[in-house]
């Protein structure tokens, strides 16, 4: 097990360039590919309506040729339109010709360019109504095509009805005497320009419904890929992170383990050389105290204040190398059931003492008789070692609370004080060895702490609490790792 320290996750940043990236690649691909189906679609209905368009004019040749101009050549000598009886004549033709065929309007004119004949009769003998288009099916007797539209083609788009004649398909075709079509003869000579509009607004509005089914579906469709998309992105976003966050502890734990070598080997060599020394120098200085006391009176003030401070400096220099040597070379665990309330009581004994001088008050909710598998003297100096930093950092009156619970995750010591809590700026470093804000500290004993927890398969978790101060978590495994 590792150490957990609960300040809240850190975001994968790409994850959010990467999904809106995508959103924007997948619409704009889906919309020019939208787009351009939805123009290939018109295209087609277009060049439908214009073969359409040219049956019906070859039909209107046929028929104006067979059942006009030769009955009127035969009957009258000569074509005239002025001639009442003609035109109602060609009228009549015309008109049951184009029945049914959405045909708006039809207009013959001469070579005058005038029109000589029109469905509107109001039309006839006016001139300005001749284009190029008029004269190009006249002289070279070329066909063409002209989409009036009376709306835009981008409103059309957002209109959800259209009005009739919004758009209408004009015909221009040379109109032919009919006398064969074949290689040697060639077409007939020209009468004259035939010219006919159409509505097509129906097959409009069809193909702009086709066109915002397409957009409709492309909009679905790219929401659901980058909805996958979004999906596989997060996935992989958190495997970087956990991998990236495994990464950071794993190297931690190598630079920890770097130093656990060194630091084991200069121990080693030194530790003899001046455990020793230290010893007799602590227990001279405690029994020339005592030989001081005895004297009474007669006591030198200056050589007792003296012995004391040498006895309190070897005093610490003995548990700075007893720091050493537990973090160099920890002790395995010998482990039985240890009762961590049994644990909680041996150290607050202890500290009893100074906790009554400073004004700590102790708030204890835990469970006599749940134990854990542990080596109950390492148990001992890891609570041991959290109380003394709790101590120590309040620095004065204020509370301990104590809780030993017990759930599906295992057993569970947390241990909360009143004081100023983690600073955030030290949250990564303040299990690293050697790390202290302490003038007098060695920086092991949140260090010793972790490593006694990790040889007994628990967790350690430090966090701050939302009512202030410091928060331990020690979690013991349910069962045996």
């Amino acid at each position: 097990m590792g150490t957990k320290i609960t300040f809240g996750p850190r975001p994968f940043q790409p994850v959010k360039f990467l999904s809106w990236s995508s959103l924007v690649l997948i619409l704009a691909v889906n919309l020019l590919l939208s787009v351009f189906i939805a123009n290939s679609a018109r295209q087609t209905m277009l060049e439908k309506n214009q073969e359409f368009a040219i049956l019906l004019a070859e039909n209107l040749n046929h028929q104006i040729f067979q059942r006009f101009t030769l009955p009127t050549v035969i009957g009258f000598g000569r074509i005239e339109l002025r001639n009442p009886a003609q035109y109602e004549r060609l009228d009549q033709i015309v008109l049951s010709t184009i029945h049914s065929f959405h045909v708006l309007e039809v207009r013959i004119y001469d070579f005058d360019h005038q029109i000589a004949y029109s469905t509107n009769q109001e039309l006839v003998g006016k001139t300005e109504a001749a284009g190029k288009a008029v004269r190009q099916a006249l002289d070279p007797g070329v066909s063409s095509f002209e989409l009036v539209s009376r709306v835009s083609s981008w409103w059309a788009r957002f209109s959800l009805e259209l009005a009739p004649e919004s758009f209408v398909l004009r015909t221009i075709y040379p109109l032919r005497a009919e006398r064969g079509f074949d290689p040697v003869t060639g077409p007939g000579p020209i009468m004259g320009a035939l010219e006919f509009t159409q509505d097509i607004t129906e097959d409009y509005e069809a193909v702009l419904l086709f066109q915002l089914m397409i957009l409709a579906a492309s909009f679905a469709s790219s929401l659901v890929l980058f909805s996958v998309l979004y999906l596989f992105i997060r996935r992989a976003a958190g495997t970087i992170a956990k991998r990236a966050k495994e990464k950071e502890r794993l190297e931690r734990e190598l630079h920890q383990n770097e130093k656990l070598a060194s630091m084991g080997r200069t121990v080693a060599s030194i530790a003899h050389e001046i455990r020793n020394p230290l010893g007799i120098i602590r227990s001279t200085a405690e029994l020339l105290m005592k030989r001081s006391h005895n004297k009474g009176d007669d006591a030198d003030p200056q050589q007792t204040r003296l012995l004391k401070a040498i006895f309190d400096e070897s005093l610490r220099l003995s548990q700075t190398v007893n720091d050493f040597l537990d973090y160099a070379r920890p002790k395995a665990p010998n482990k039985a059931n240890v009762d961590l309330s049994q644990v909680l009581d041996q150290v607050l004994a202890f500290w009893e003492h100074e906790m009554a001088e400073k004004g700590v008050k102790v708030h204890r909710t835990d469970m006599p008789g749940l134990t854990v598998r542990g080596d109950k003297d390492l148990l001992y100096r890891a609570v041991y070692n959290i109380l003394a930093n709790a101590l120590q950092a309040m620095n004065g009156p204020g509370n301990i609370h104590f809780s030993i619970q017990k759930d599906s995750a295992g057993v569970t010591l947390t241990i909360r004080d009143t004081g100023p809590g983690i600073p955030a700026q030290l949250t990564d470093k303040i299990l690293d060895p050697f790390f202290t804000t302490k003038e007098k500290g060695t920086g092991l004993g949140l260090s010793i702490v972790n490593s006694i927890l990790r040889s007994h398969g628990a967790l350690l978790e430090l966090a701050n609490h939302p009512q202030g101060g410091a928060e331990v978590r020690m979690i013991f495994p349910g069962k045996e790792r």
